[in-house]
C-alpha cells in the first residue's frame, strides 16, 4: 500500500521521468518490483491531467481507473473503420483536447488492435490529429512476461493478415514510435537471491537442470495444509478452483450464510471483484479482494472466517476475521465505485467522478483461485497444480512468482520445462527495447540479445527508407544507409550499407556496432 512505499532513488528517478518527460513511456519490470504501487504513488501527486485506463474490468477497479472501452466509449467490436466512420463525433466536449498523459495498466493484456483504435480516436479528437495519439503522452505500464492479451481462436486467422502478433508493440502506431524505456530492477516481494534467479530464469526460459532440482524439492503430492498455515492453491481452471473450494466449504459443519451484492447506477456487472452471490460459513478460508481504508489488510491478504454476528435490527452482519498475522479484524460490506474522467472548464481541469457503485463483502473463498486471477497478488505459502500442464504464455512465471520465498512453495507435481511457455516475439521485443535503453554499454546485453536488436532496428530502417548512425569498432561515428544484413565466414552477423564518411559500400560486423540510432524521415 502506498503508506509503505519506499521512495529509494530508484522510485524517485522514475516518478521524475513520468511527470518531466516528453516522449511516450514503456515502464516495466518483473513480477514484484511496485509497478502499482508506483503507478497509485504518482497519481495521486502529478500536476499533470491523466487518465488512467486498464484492459479489464478488475485491473481499473484495482486502479481506481477506467477500462478502455469505457473511457472511449468503445463498444466491444470496435475496429479502426468503425471509429473513422462512427467515432468522428463521440469525442467528450474538451476532454481529449485537455488531457495531458493517459496511462494504460496491465498493458501485456492489451491487444495491437485496441492500441491502434486509441491511436484512431485520438488523432479525432485529441489535441494534434498529425501526431501519434493526437499529441497526448502515453505511458504503459506492465509485464509482458505475465499473462497475454486474448484472441479468440475465431480471429486468429483474420487478426496474423494485419498483426505480426496479438501485443500492443505489433500495432502499426507503434512503428517508429519515440518511446522511453523504463524498467524497474528492485524485486520488493522475494528476497531469496537464489529464488530470484529461479525466476528469472523461468521467466526468460532459461532454467538449468540445477535449479529445476532445487524447484522440484518442493514436491508433495500427498501434501495436507498444516491448521496454524494459510495455503492459497493456483490453479489453471476457473472449474478446478471451483470444485476445490467447495469441496473444502462442504467439509465445514457449521451454518451456510448467503450475500447478494447491490450494484447501483453504471456499474458493470461483468467487473464485480467479488461473485455477486456470496455463500460462506465460520471456518470457511477466505482472502480479501479490496485494500482496507484503515491498512489492515490488502486486496489478497488471506484469513479465516471466525464467526459471523447476525444483525436482528435489519443492519449488515458483522463477519469477523482472522488474518494470516493472528490479527482478528471486523468486515463490513464494502463499497467500490465505478469512476470516469470528465472535463471541468471553469478549473480547465480532468476530474473523476463515480457514475457506479456495487457493495459487497470484500472477501471471496480462498481455497483456491485461478493463476489469472492471482495475478498482482503476494502470498506467504501456496500450492501450485498445473493440472495437465499450462497452456498461456507467463503462466507458469505468474504463478511462481505470486510466493515471496521458496520454502513456502508446494508443487502438486513435478515442474517440467515444458510448463515454461514463451513468446519468441515478446522475448526479441524486449531485447530491442533494453539495448535502445542503453545501446552505450556492451555489458549491458548478452551478444545473442544486442545482435537481435541491431537486426530489428537495421531491419526497420531498411524498410523504413532510413539513415542509421552508430559508433564502429574504432570508435568513430558512422552514418550510413543500410543495405543488408549478411552471414560472415564464422556464422557472424554483418551490416552491407553505404557509409557518408568514407562514400562507399563497407561491411561492419555487427558485435563493434555499438550506440545505433535510425534516423527517422532522413535518406
Amino acid at each position: 500500500m502506498i503508506k509503505n512505499l519506499d521512495l529509494d532513488s530508484q522510485f524517485i528517478a522514475v516518478l521524475n521521468k513520468l511527470e518531466t518527460s516528453e516522449s511516450h513511456i514503456f515502464l516495466t519490470g518483473n513480477a514484484g518490483t511496485g509497478k502499482s504501487t508506483l503507478l497509485e504513488y504518482w497519481r495521486d501527486h502529478t500536476k499533470q491531467n491523466i487518465a488512467v485506463l486498464a484492459p479489464t474490468g478488475v485491473a481499473a477497479l484495482n486502479v481506481k481507473g477506467q477500462t478502455i472501452h469505457s473511457f472511449f466509449g468503445f463498444r466491444p467490436d470496435i475496429t479502426v473503420q468503425k471509429i473513422q466512420r462512427f467515432y468522428r463525433n463521440r469525442g467528450k466536449k474538451g476532454l481529449f483536447k485537455k488531457i495531458d498523459t493517459i496511462v494504460i495498466d496491465e498493458i501485456s493484456m492489451v491487444r495491437a488492435d485496441l492500441l491502434d483504435c486509441i491511436d484512431t480516436f485520438l488523432r479525432l479528437h485529441g489535441k494534434n490529429h498529425n501526431l501519434p495519439f493526437g499529441g497526448v503522452k502515453m505511458i504503459f505500464i506492465g509485464d509482458l512476461h505475465q499473462l497475454p492479451p486474448i484472441v479468440m481462436d475465431s480471429e486468429k486467422e483474420i487478426f496474423s493478415n494485419f498483426y505480426k502478433t496479438p501485443y500492443f508493440f505489433s500495432a502499426n502506431v507503434f512503428d517508429g514510435l519515440d518511446f522511453e524505456f523504463i524498467e524497474l530492477k528492485k524485486i520488493y516481494r522475494q528476497t531469496d537471491r537464489e529464488f530470484i534467479e529461479i525466476l528469472d530464469s523461468i521467466r526468460n526460459n532459461n532454467i538449468n537442470n540445477d535449479q529445476l532440482t532445487l524447484l522440484n524439492s518442493r514436491v508433495d503430492e500427498q501434501f495436507e495444509t498444516p491448521s496454524n498455515k494459510f495455503f492459497i492453491t493456483l490453479t489453471t481452471t476457473n472449474k478446478k478452483t471451483q470444485i476445490i473450494n467447495e469441496y473444502h466449504l462442504g467439509k465445514i459443519f457449521n451454518e451456510r450464510f448467503i450475500y447478494e451484492g447491490q450494484g447501483s447506477g453504471k456499474f458493470d456487472v461483468k467487473t464485480l471483484p467479488t461473485i455477486g452471490k456470496l455463500e460462506i460459513k465460520p471456518g470457511a478460508q477466505i482472502m480479501m479482494v479490496a485494500n482496507d481504508r484503515e491498512g489492515r489488510w490488502v486486496n489478497g491478504s488471506l484469513g479465516k472466517i471466525i464467526k459471523i454476528e447476525t444483525n436482528k435490527k435489519g443492519g449488515a452482519d458483522l463477519i469477523i476475521v482472522e488474518l494470516e498475522d493472528g490479527q482478528e479484524v471486523v468486515v463490513t460490506p464494502y463499497t467500490w465505485e465505478m469512476f470516469r474522467v470528465e472535463y471541468n472548464p471553469a478549473t480547465d481541469k480532468l476530474n473523476t467522478e463515480s457514475v457506479g457503485s456495487y457493495k459487497q463483502y470484500p472477501l471471496t473463498l480462498a481455497w483456491a483461485i485461478t493463476i489469472h486471477k492471482s495475478q498482482g497478488k503476494t502470498f506467504d505459502n501456496v500450492i501450485i497444480d498445473f493440472g495437465w500442464g499450462t497452456f498461456a504464455h507467463g503462466q507458469a512465471y505468474v504463478a511462481l512468482s505470486r510466493c515471496t520465498n521458496l520454502k513456502g512453495i508446494v508443487l502438486a507435481k513435478p515442474f517440467e520445462k515444458a510448463h515454461i511457455i514463451t513468446d519468441e516475439q515478446v522475448k526479441k521485443f524486449l531485447s530491442t527495447f533494453k539495448y535502445l535503453a542503453d545501446p552505450g554499454s556492451n555489458s549491458s546485453v548478452d551478444l545473442e540479445t544486442k545482435n537481435e536488436a541491431l537486426i530489428e532496428i537495421i531491419n526497420k530502417a531498411i524498410n523504413n527508407k532510413n539513415l542509421l548512425k552508430f559508433i564502429d569498432g574504432n570508435n568513430a561515428l558512422r552514418t550510413v544507409s543500410p543495405e543488408v544484413i549478411l552471414i560472415g565466414k564464422t556464422n557472424n552477423k554483418q551490416l552491407k550499407a553505404h557509409c557518408f564518411t568514407t562514400n562507399k559500400i563497407e561491411i561492419f560486423d555487427l558485435s563493434e556496432i555499438s550506440n545505433l540510432k535510425e534516423l527517422s524521415g532522413v535518406s
